[in-house]
């Protein structure tokens, strides 16, 4: 798991935090970690996959649809690149 140093907080925000970090019952590095997860990673983010899946029920795309790209996909294994 990564680290992280934070140089030249101030006095008053890390006050802060750990008031902050009282209200929540955690440690002050529980609450900063729980800070950046939120800002990092927020909620309301767009995942991929149901990016994905949502526009291709807007355009009606099936599961029949799937199979039959499924169907014209090669598959056996790529020949490695010959060089020479």
């Amino acid at each position: 798991m990564a680290a992280v140093t934070i140089r030249n907080l101030s006095e008053e925000t890390h006050r802060a935090l750990r008031l902050r970090a009282a209200r929540h019952n955690r440690s002050t590095e529980a609450e900063m970690r729980a800070i950046l997860d939120a800002a990092a990673r927020p909620a309301d983010r767009v995942r991929l996959g149901s990016a994905m899946a949502e526009r291709s029920r807007r355009i009606g795309l099936t599961n029949a649809d799937v199979e039959v790209l499924e169907e014209g996909r090669e598959t056996r294994p790529a020949e490695p690149m010959r060089f020479g």
